[in-house]
């Protein structure tokens, strides 16, 4: 009782101290967690950039082609027609980005008779829920790869996936699990969510601050426990052997660039690694993205040609 007692009417001065040490240490506990959780909150729910464009007057007649989303609900793609029977590429977003601008990128390839998909995950564009940074949106594209399939007018068996960032996480994650899948672009691909979480704390100025980007990883594994045991990607590459990849390393972001390259170097043949000048296709000048444009295209005419299905 006389313990108790010093500690909530303290006379002597190391009782006084220890509990301004107490008070200290919980503030600043308390401080980080709501940082975090302030953090955590724009990366989860970003600011969304949504696409007015007017399809009826594009050139390639896209159509929208609605698929859903286990537990997400009803969502709607642009599907480019190609030649009848033959593969289908699939684009996917980067973080922050949306469908809108890959068109010129699905327009490339459409040129070349390939079908293109082009669609939105979680928190981007149309799409609303909120991003996990790669976990549940791998189940979104196996949605859309799945729709596509249905069609009838492409080959089922038969897709490329291309992605930056969050979309190549998630190309590679649904490659190593599906057979459809027979090649793969990534740019800056990293090997788990964890790793872009610790990225954009960077990117705020947030990571200087002790223990924010600790934090802020926890609440999202909190947030998303039913992906706690989900391998990084390194620990699944060897599933790709036979499928061809293409890895894209960019130096705009050298933490990207470290994982591209350790990806690549995990992965198994068929495998290509290109070093760009520059990354960010929906910033790239005019002729930068043309040259993209080529190289993607040539990938794909190399590794999946787009021929009929017999």
């Amino acid at each position: 009782m006389g313990f108790i007692s010093e500690l909530r009417y303290p006379t002597r001065w190391y009782s006084k101290l220890v509990i301004a040490v107490f008070a200290i240490t919980f503030f600043a506990v308390l401080g980080v967690a709501a940082i975090s959780g302030y953090m955590l909150f724009q990366i989860v729910l970003p600011a969304q950039s949504h696409s007015n464009i007017d399809l009826q007057n594009f050139p390639g007649h896209p159509e929208v082609l609605s698929y859903t989303v286990a537990g997400e609900g009803a969502r709607d793609a642009w599907f480019f027609p190609g030649l009848k029977a033959a593969p289908t590429i699939i684009l996917c977003p980067a973080y922050l980005s949306s469908r809108g601008e890959l068109v010129t990128l699905a327009s490339a390839l459409q040129d070349h008779q390939y079908n293109v998909m082009v669609f939105d995950f979680s928190a981007q564009g149309s799409s609303n829920g909120r991003s996990t940074l790669g976990y549940k949106e791998v189940a979104e594209l196996r949605a859309v790869i799945d729709t596509a399939a249905a069609r009838g007018d492409v080959d089922p068996e038969r897709f490329g996936v291309w992605g930056v960032d969050l979309g190549a996480y998630v190309a590679l994650a649904e490659a190593t699990s599906d057979p459809r899948v027979r090649a793969i672009a990534v740019e800056s691909p990293y090997n788990q969510p964890d790793d872009m979480i610790r990225r954009l704390v960077n990117q705020a100025g947030l990571g200087r601050f002790p223990f924010v980007t600790a934090m802020t990883e926890w609440e999202f594994r909190w947030l998303n426990p039913e992906y706690r045991n989900v391998p990084p990607l390194q620990a699944r590459l060897q599933k790709l052997s036979g499928v061809a990849q293409l890895y894209l390393e960019s130096p705009d972001d050298p933490a990207l660039a470290i994982s591209t390259s350790e990806l690549f170097q995990a992965s198994p043949p068929p495998h290509e690694l290109d070093v760009l000048e520059h990354g960010n296709y929906a910033g790239m000048l005019d002729d930068e993205k043309h040259n993209y444009e080529n190289r993607i295209v040539s990938f794909f005419l190399g590794k999946l040609p787009p021929v009929a299905r017999r």
